[in-house]
């Protein structure tokens, strides 16, 4: 049974988590195309809609992954190391990011074209910056549980 739910798990993370990180580390400079002008088609305003679309739907989906990642640590008897431990931490501040600041910054960004009164560009500038490293560290994070997740240091299961 472990090795089925770790299966999952990983099947999981990359395509929910891969997908997030894509998506949200594109997002910016197409918000910032649509909002500024540049964008006479609207063609960088869907795309933006569209990855922000894709944020959000696989930020539910991704809620499986540390289900199905606490139900493998029950299953292989680590739900105590530190290595796993740690990774929840790091995956519960990734989680706060993405639901608490990238996902809300991707709706003001998105808010900034179409009907909404014209936003300054400087505003625009301000929170695509502020999203661009919302999301580097939300990468970054999710590259360390990666990692500990690989490496598993002090583990006695290790390679």
């Amino acid at each position: 049974m472990a090795k089925v739910l770790l299966s999952l798990h990983v099947l999981v993370a990359i395509l929910a988590v891969g997908s997030i990180t894509v998506a949200a580390s594109m997002f910016p400079r197409y918000a910032r195309e649509a909002a500024g002008g540049a964008d006479p088609d609207g063609r960088a305003a869907g795309i933006a809609a569209l990855l922000h679309r894709v944020c959000r739907g696989y930020a539910v989906a991704g809620l499986a992954v540390p289900v199905l990642g606490l139900a493998t640590g029950a299953a292989l008897g680590v739900l105590t190391d530190a290595w796993l431990l740690v990774s929840l931490v790091l995956t519960l501040i990734a989680a706060g990011l993405l639901a608490l600041g990238i996902l809300p910054g991707q709706r003001r960004l998105l808010a900034t074209g179409g009907e909404a009164p014209p936003a300054s560009e400087e505003a625009v500038r301000s929170t695509a910056a502020r999203l661009t490293m919302l999301t580097g560290v939300f990468n970054v994070l999710w590259a360390v549980v990666v990692v500990l997740m690989i490496v598993r240091p002090g583990s006695t299961t290790s390679a």
